[in-house]
């Protein structure tokens, strides 16, 4: 094993004295965190696992990167402890975003309160990001897998080994990600790393994921987008619902109302209980306004075949879908269709139920949901249990609905952490 002594650990400079900061990641959390802490004086150095920095980053918000939103709110996140997050917020807010990316060059603008570069270009603020870790003096170490981590008796300083090398370190930031999208690197390493340091985790399941549901008959309608309100039940209660649009798949349904439940639905499914989605495709009928549409309709088109009766309700594949659903001939005359068969097909287009079985893996999630208990956590980040170490970002138990929840999120806990590292409070 190769070691590398404090001063050593980076390279420019022998001042004992001067306090080197760690950080075990290169995402937005890890990057915010490094350019906290060098800000502070600090020597910093970033572990890399890939093979350049913020690769994750470049995908989010379809490639424009939504860097928050002026509704901040811990309602808008998920964790086991909601004030936790709430006092974290209020510490590196909205406002707080907007001041760090614009003294970095970056100009913003804003549409309906989501936050964007005004270039729209993820690639924006990946280049402020690293031109201001370059002018830091913030030394990057690609292809770095860190794979352990702990306290030297010896030197009292946080050990971090990547194979053959160790490295011995004032303070550590874990800014490694969750376990969604593996292919950018983040696989779940972090979390190991943290329950060697005994830290224990809330269970993790993807999030903001598309959702598999049992009927065969979705793939007659795959491709259909249609306004919903969505709502998923279990145990006959409603557990989450959303609005807005919904995208069916042949194996399921997707659109960010889906994602915006799905972390509930995975838990529940964790726990083995049923879980049915009911899709309301008129959510904007009252009972009595959609009962007096149906009666006119029936007035006024009597000598129609039962699909054109149903022509202009919902998508085309939709109504054909329910129509066979109800038993009917798309080509028998309505006026003599079976009166409850034409009511199922109203009733379908306001309750259409499908069975959950499952989600899409972290392969397909935008976050993954659970992670380090932050009860074990300080509000400066700091971890409770191992002095000096510090965790911010997605290996956290805290993600964020659609909409820069997760950016913000990335920026508040990295800074936070970056910033209590450097000043070693």
């Amino acid at each position: 094993m190769r070691g590398y002594s404090v001063n050593q650990a980076y390279t420019g400079g022998n001042d004992m004295k001067e306090r080197i900061v760690g950080v075990v990641g290169g995402g937005p959390a890890g990057m915010t965190a490094a350019i906290a802490a060098a800000r502070c004086g600090c020597r910093v150095m970033i572990f890399e696992r890939n093979d350049r920095i913020g690769k994750k980053l470049l995908s989010t918000g379809n490639g424009k990167c939504n860097l928050g939103n002026r509704m901040l709110s811990e309602q808008e996140y998920g964790g086991s402890s909601p004030k936790w997050i709430r006092e974290s917020l209020s510490r590196f807010g909205t406002e707080d975003t907007i001041c760090f990316f614009q003294g970095l060059g970056l100009l913003i603008k804003e549409r309906n309160g989501y936050l964007y570069p005004a270039c729209e270009q993820a690639s924006a603020v990946l280049d402020v990001l690293r031109a201001e870790l370059k002018a830091l003096g913030v030394r990057i170490l690609t292809g770095c897998l860190i794979d352990k981590i702990g306290k030297d008796r010896s030197t009292g300083k946080i050990q971090v080994c990547a194979g053959k090398d160790t490295y011995f370190l004032d303070r550590v930031v874990l800014a490694c990600g969750g376990k969604a999208a593996p292919r950018t690197g983040s696989d779940g390493a972090g979390y190991r790393l943290a329950e060697n340091l005994r830290h224990s985790l809330r269970p993790v399941v993807p999030a903001l994921v598309q959702l598999r549901c049992r009927e065969d008959c979705l793939k007659a309608v795959a491709g259909v987008r249609a306004e919903a309100l969505v709502r998923a039940v279990a145990d006959g209660k409603t557990i989450a619902s959303e609005r807005g649009e919904v995208q069916l798949t042949d194996y399921g349904i997707s659109g960010i109302p889906v994602f915006q439940m799905s972390r509930t639905v995975n838990y529940c499914l964790r726990e083995q209980r049923e879980v049915t989605v009911i899709l309301d495709f008129l959510p904007d009928y009252s009972s009595e306004e959609y009962a007096g549409m149906q009666k006119a309709r029936e007035m006024m088109q009597p000598d129609r075949t039962v699909e054109e009766f149903f022509t202009g309700i919902l998508h085309k594949k939709l109504m054909m879908l329910f129509i066979k659903t109800a038993g009917l001939k798309p080509n028998e005359p309505v006026d003599q269709a079976k009166k409850k068969a034409l009511n199922q097909v109203f009733a379908l287009c306001r309750k259409w139920e499908l069975h959950v079985t499952g989600s899409n893996s972290f392969d397909h999630a935008q976050v993954s949901a659970g992670g380090v208990d932050t009860d074990q956590v300080t509000e400066k980040m700091e971890s409770k249990l191992v002095p000096g170490v510090y965790f911010a970002g997605e290996i956290l138990d805290v993600d964020g609905k659609c909409g820069g929840y997760n950016l913000q999120w990335a920026w508040c806990s990295g800074y936070l952490a970056g910033d209590a590292a450097g000043r070693g409070t």
